[in-house]
């Protein structure tokens, strides 16, 4: 009756085991979280801020737009929202450029704070924009899975020295905040915004409510590519590779994912942050780039890369499979002196198509050169099976190893010195020692010997015979 339960517990563990292995990779298996966004709103509350347009003063417009847009943010997952203003605190004249504060930081659910605080905003100073941007920096408190994203609104330019421009560009360089959008009101700040970020113009209210919507959309929706790794025949054949998606700016990485078809055999759909310019790394041997990859927001866009790839496989002639796995063999592109990869014997590795140069790490070094991988094709390299050499001195020294090719000798190995014996691994072949023992004070005393390896067997080379 016990043998009995201890099957029916076996049996059962054999059905079951599979199950929760593949739960567990199951749980395991989870996509990663989306990324929180964070929205920093960088006010113009200067003076010129009290000027009349369209249907009243710019600061009510402005407050009332950007209100209602806070409104429609309010059930937005993964958002964080944070309110800096310029030019409220202190009267102008005198010119004050240090008038810039985080009223409200980053938090959820935060709109009624920001709208409150908007309300009390009344316009008194100067135009400190570089300084704005320049400490927005800090209102970014380090993230792991966020995105910085800075909207600025203003109706003038920079009064305070500063440099928008290289502030920007310092902000992006350093990973900081992606590229700023800046709304210009009343007026076309296009000349001096361009290099700052996404400028948006504002001439009336309505480009105003319009560009607010763009901004925002563009913020919160990512949007969708696919990467198209195309074969020799430029068709979408090639996968399973992994994929690195740098910033182009600031050469950051912002995405990793290894190449997949979906259930319909093609390329898998990625979802993509559209306000990044990037660079692409494919990791196939040899790495294949792609620079200056714009999506356009909303749409779906197609990338392809040229990654038509073939097979290579090291044999070994004989059976020793342990011997084959301590072989390696350094793959460089042909007349190349850059190494690719490292591959051992008895594994079949993935190339790119063309012509490759091999040097096998074997004594004596071995290399083939001009060796072929075609598409979807794959190239065999065998060498023989080494042989064991076991060379006795019996006596401290010096000494060298020469394999004979065509009456020449060709060095390939110095013995130790400090061994009495030392066993190596070389290629079938001709070979010769030359010593000479410490002891001895004249060259007369240097020895030799040849010896002969042949595959899979041992050789034992004693220089002083008994």
């Amino acid at each position: 009756m016990k043998k009995r339960r201890i099957n029916i517990a076996l049996f059962l563990s054999l059905i079951f085991f599979p199950f929760f292995t593949f739960s567990q990779v199951q749980l395991k298996d989870k996509e990663k979280p989306k990324p929180t966004t964070r929205i920093l709103f960088v006010f113009d509350a200067s003076q010129s801020m009290y000027g009349r347009w369209q249907s009243d003063m710019k600061i009510t417009i402005a407050q009332k737009l950007l209100s209602n847009l806070l409104d429609s943010l309010k059930n937005v997952p993964n958002l964080e929202l944070a309110l800096r203003v310029f030019g409220h605190q202190k009267q102008y004249p005198p010119q004050d450029c240090n008038d810039t504060k985080l009223e409200i930081p980053f938090a959820k659910d935060n709109t009624l704070k920001i709208k409150n605080k908007l309300k009390t905003i009344v316009p008194r100073g100067t135009t400190p924009i570089a300084s704005s941007l320049e400490l927005a920096g800090d209102d970014f408190t380090p993230c792991d899975n966020c995105r910085n994203i800075i909207i600025l609104i203003t109706d003038g330019l920079e009064e305070c020295g500063g440099d928008p421009c290289a502030v920007s560009k310092s902000l992006q360089k350093k990973g900081i905040a992606l590229k700023p959008f800046i709304i210009g009101i009343g007026s076309d700040f296009s000349a001096a915004f361009s290099c700052v970020g996404t400028y948006f113009n504002a001439g009336n209210e309505q480009e105003f409510h319009q560009a607010l919507n763009i901004v925002i959309s563009q913020a919160l929706n990512s949007t969708t590519a696919q990467v198209n790794l195309l074969d020799i025949h430029g068709k979408p054949t090639e996968t399973n590779v992994n994929m690195t998606f740098y910033d182009n700016f600031s050469g950051l990485i912002k995405y990793n994912f290894v190449h997949t078809m979906n259930n319909k055999g093609l390329p898998d759909t990625l979802i993509l942050d559209p306000l990044a310019t990037y660079n692409l790394v494919v990791h196939t041997i040899p790495p294949v780039e792609l620079d200056s990859i714009k999506l356009t927001p909303g749409k779906h866009t197609i990338i392809a890369v040229n990654t038509p790839q073939g097979f290579m496989k090291l044999k070994m002639g004989g059976t020793n499979i342990s011997a084959m796995k301590d072989i390696h063999t350094i793959v460089r592109l042909k007349d190349k002196m850059e190494t690719l990869n490292l591959q051992s014997f008895g594994e079949t590795e993935k190339y790119i198509v063309g012509k490759y140069d091999l040097e096998v790490l074997t004594l004596p070094r071995l290399y083939i050169n001009d060796v072929s991988i075609s598409q979807d094709s794959t190239t065999s390299v065998e060498i023989p099976q080494p042989g064991t050499a076991i060379i006795i001195p019996s006596v401290l020294g010096y000494g060298s190893l020469y394999v004979e090719d065509a009456n020449k000798l060709k060095w390939i190995y110095n013995l130790s010195g400090t061994a009495l014996q030392e066993t190596l691994s070389l290629l079938p072949g001709k070979y010769r020692v030359v010593f000479r023992t410490k002891y001895t004070t004249s060259s007369a005393y240097t020895i030799e010997k040849t010896f002969k390896v042949t595959s899979g067997t041992t050789t034992s080379v004693k220089l002083y015979e008994n």
